[in-house]
């Protein structure tokens, strides 16, 4: 098996650390600045990073840059805007719920992603894929419902505020990772790493340029709050650089689907961090959750 065949499964692991310290972060970071502008910190400071690291990857490669036409902005568009607005209904769903669970629920992605792909990007979805899917989502349904009292209505957990914010958080991931895929395949550049540095800093800039002019005219206060926080700040947009850098590397190599479920690894990462440092309770029920997505990933990564 080549190289190219399964590097794509650590860069991915890789990913999903990176994004789960960019979460919290910028979870530490609502409070004071508010759920937009601790969105915006992922952006702004992470663009920074995403530049750096585009000159040095095309330096060290000396392949030329891609040429890029409509269709590829008209995709980073889609992934740009979906990631924009996931991010903030996730860290709304943070709030919510545990910070565990609230990530549970944006990775009902996979299963939106699987829909989207077809639709979108004519790729088929294969059978170990769909196997993952169920997996995976059922796993979620475990991970969704409300301990204690509140066990008996598990239906309606899925109307509560934190379900709706989550469900949201993975419509816009979902898109965002079909447009991201959309774009890498339009780009058609033969290196996995300047197709995706190259199309994190087209992506980053402007999500920049439209939060931090939404924020500029209604929340100034919320971004002197993130310049106040410049270290908090700079880690998560860091770590957001970090993270985007491997998935969009990662969508120039592999299917939307067969990345994100894979990702979803984060929601192991997102419970040792939530027992670790945020000192919330997950039950036996959450742990058979999480069991359920990790056999997912297993079977989705041994299929490759």
């Amino acid at each position: 098996m080549s190289v190219a065949a399964w590097i794509w499964i650590p860069i991915v692991l890789a990913a999903a650390g990176a994004q789960t310290i960019r979460n919290a972060s910028q979870r530490s970071l609502v409070k004071s600045a508010g759920t937009l502008a601790a969105t915006f910190v992922r952006f702004a400071y992470g663009l920074p990073f995403a530049a750096l690291a585009l000159a040095a990857i095309a330096a060290a490669s000396q392949v030329p840059l891609p040429t890029p036409g409509p269709t590829f902005f008209a995709w980073l568009a889609l992934g740009a805007g979906g990631q924009l607005a996931a991010t903030a209904f996730l860290i709304m769903a943070m709030e919510e719920r545990s910070f565990v669970v609230a990530v549970a629920y944006s990775k009902t992605e996979v299963l939106q992603i699987g829909v989207y792909s077809i639709a979108l990007l004519a790729e088929p979805l294969t059978a170990p894929a769909v196997a993952a899917i169920v997996l995976a989502t059922f796993g979620v349904l475990l991970l969704s419902v409300k301990p204690g009292a509140e066990r008996g209505a598990a239906m309606s957990t899925w109307f509560s505020p934190a379900a709706l914010l989550g469900l949201a958080s993975g419509a816009g991931f979902a898109l965002s990772a079909v447009g991201y895929r959309g774009g890498m395949l339009a780009l058609g550049h033969p290196e996995p790493w300047i197709a995706g540095s190259y199309s994190l800093v087209w992506a980053q800039f402007f999500q920049t340029l439209l939060l931090g002019g939404y924020l500029l005219a209604r929340d100034r206060q919320g971004l002197v709050q993130v310049m106040i926080q410049w270290r908090v700040s700079t880690l998560a947009g860091f770590m957001g650089a970090l993270a985007s850098l491997g998935w969009l590397t990662a969508f120039a190599m592999r299917s939307a689907v067969d990345v994100r479920i894979v990702g979803l690894v984060e929601v192991m990462y997102s419970y040792a961090l939530s027992r670790r440092f945020f000192n919330e309770p997950v039950s036996w029920r959450e742990i058979g959750g999480i069991v359920l997505v990790a056999a997912g990933i297993v079977l989705i990564s041994i299929a490759r």
